[in-house]
């Protein structure tokens, strides 16, 4: 295994990148829980920037949870279709329902809850744990999965482990905040075909920078 950052120097590029990226925060416009929770469900193999796009929209109509269990699936479908749609109707649908049924159509506040619900894994519940209720969470997306392992906070293989080990890593309180940078970071400078290393303010930490 390749030498990994330390705890202290994890919390260096950490402080450098709150430099970078002061307001680093969810981009996925919403706001309520129940919004969020939806415009997660829809970022899935999707942009927040095309997740925004349909959600002002439909948001205006449709933001409840017993709003979509009266449109029912098929007239879901359309709404959200330019999201791409990979079984994210019925996860919409099938969700509110449960809040409606089970949950007094609000959205529980723990991680362990809200995977209760159908379609909803880890990354998403802790997106709404972390960003809606203040839940000290590191959801690991795409971006998050390359640059801790790229930069070489952890050296792991799947999601989860990665999860496991930069809780590690990371004091619980900068959890939620390390999911923001590392995003902003991955979206803006360590792309993933073509980073932008020279434009990199944490490179003299980067593993990857260092065995280019």
């Amino acid at each position: 295994m390749r030498k990994l950052l330390t705890k202290k120097e994890a919390e260096e590029v950490l402080d450098l990148l709150e430099i970078d990226y002061p307001d680093a925060q969810c981009e996925l416009n919403h706001s309520t829980p129940f919004e969020l929770l939806v415009a997660t469900i829809l970022s899935a193999q999707c942009t927040d920037v095309r997740v925004n796009i349909v959600t002002e929209e439909m948001f205006k109509r449709y933001n409840e949870p017993m709003d979509f269990l009266n449109l029912g699936i098929d007239e879901i479908e359309p709404l959200i279709k330019t999201c791409g749609l990979y079984n994210k109707a019925k996860n919409i649908y099938m969700a509110s329902k449960m809040l409606v049924e089970e949950y007094d159509s609000k959205v529980p506040s723990t991680i362990k809850e809200l995977m209760k619900l159908p379609g909803v894994g880890q990354k998403t519940a802790n997106v709404v744990a972390s960003n809606a209720f203040g839940v000290p969470a590191i959801a690991v997306d795409t971006h998050v999965f390359r640059l801790a392992n790229r930069i070489g906070f952890v050296d792991e293989k799947d999601v989860l482990n990665t999860e496991k080990a930069l809780q590690r890593k990371i004091p619980k309180a900068r959890w939620t905040k390390a999911h923001h940078l590392l995003i902003f970071h991955g979206r803006r400078v360590c792309k993933a075909r073509n980073p932008l290393c020279e434009e990199c303010s944490i490179r003299q930490y980067c593993k990857y920078q260092r065995v280019k």
